[in-house]
This record gives structure tokens, sequence and C-alpha cells, in this order.
């Protein structure tokens, strides 16, 4: 169970070698275009850790989200194919990546996370309810993700219609 507060001085940056080799958990944030090759070039920094992909594979042609299709079905299983000796959580990709860059911002919202490792996924469901206003839910196994991964693209054309940040709020569950 986590109970710490994570601190602004604790967060750092740096090159993504750098920054695997250093770091036990790490997000993989990267648009869909360099995904597996940014994986395949990290493949020994991440061996053993915990790799939350929140990626979600998207086109846009007009302004308009389309979901693309993913080989092995999404874009967190890709990861798991790329990185066989890491630990893949899927997770936030229901969220605007600009309100999530808003420190002070409160995003009242569902985040549904999947995985096959049980630990890595409450771990996950743990700091994803630290945000205040967002509650984790459990998505199941990692081959769920794909659902919300192209669900993303639905939340985006919402988005643009309604010029608004729309997120996902599951009820009847707790």
């Amino acid at each position: 169970m986590v109970s710490q507060t994570i601190s602004s001085s604790l967060i750092t940056g740096g090159l993504n070698k750098d920054v695997a080799n250093e770091s036990d958990l790490i997000f993989v944030t990267t648009p869909y275009a360099g995904h597996k090759d940014i994986l395949t070039s990290l493949e020994n920094e991440l061996t053993g850790k915990i790799v939350v992909d929140v990626v979600a594979p998207l086109a846009f042609v007009k302004g308009r989200a389309t979901a693309i299709r993913v080989e092995e079905g999404s874009a967190a299983m890709q990861a798991k194919e790329v990185l066989p000796n890491s630990i893949v959580v899927s997770a936030f990709q229901s969220i605007s990546a600009e309100d999530l860059l808003v420190p002070d911002k409160i995003i009242d919202s569902d985040v549904i996370v999947c995985s096959d490792d049980y630990d890595a996924k409450v771990l996950v469901m743990e700091l994803a309810g630290k945000i205040e206003k967002i509650r984790a839910v459990d998505g199941g196994h990692l081959e769920n993700s794909r659902y919300v991964e192209d669900f993303t693209a639905l939340l985006l054309n919402i988005n643009r219609i309604y010029k608004a940040h729309s997120t996902v709020k599951i009820s009847g569950i707790f």
C-alpha cells in the first residue's frame, strides 16, 4: 500500500535511458507513432520494472480522432510484447493530458487500470487515487486496455464537439 505523499522535489527529468535506468516505475507518454521504437530502445533499462502505458493509438483527420488498429490488440499489449521482462500496466488514457499537466486542476474522473500483474495494478490504482477526485477502477487484464484506448478517440471527438474536457465516470460499482 502506498501511503507516502510525493513532493515535486522527488520528480526529476532526463534522457529516456537515464530515467528508465534510475526509476522503478515508468510512465510511457509518447505519441503512438514512436511507441514501439522507444520501448524497444529501452528494453534493457525497463527489465524488471513497472511500465505504465498511457498511450492511446490515435490518428487525426480534419480534427476528428480515430482509433488506430494495433496488431497486438492495443498499445499496452504491444508494450507487453516488446518488453517481455517488464510489468506492463495500462492507465490514464481517458483523462486529458492537458488537464493532467495543470497541478491544481481538479479532475473529477475515473481511471481504468488494466494489467495481468495484480500487485502492479493495485500500486498504480493507489497512485491514481492520490490525485484529488480521481477514482481508480480495476479494468481487469491487460487485454482489456484496447477498449479504453479505443474509447479515448470517442472522448476526444466529444470534447471537440462540446469544446470541453470530458472524462469517464462509471456508476454502480462503489
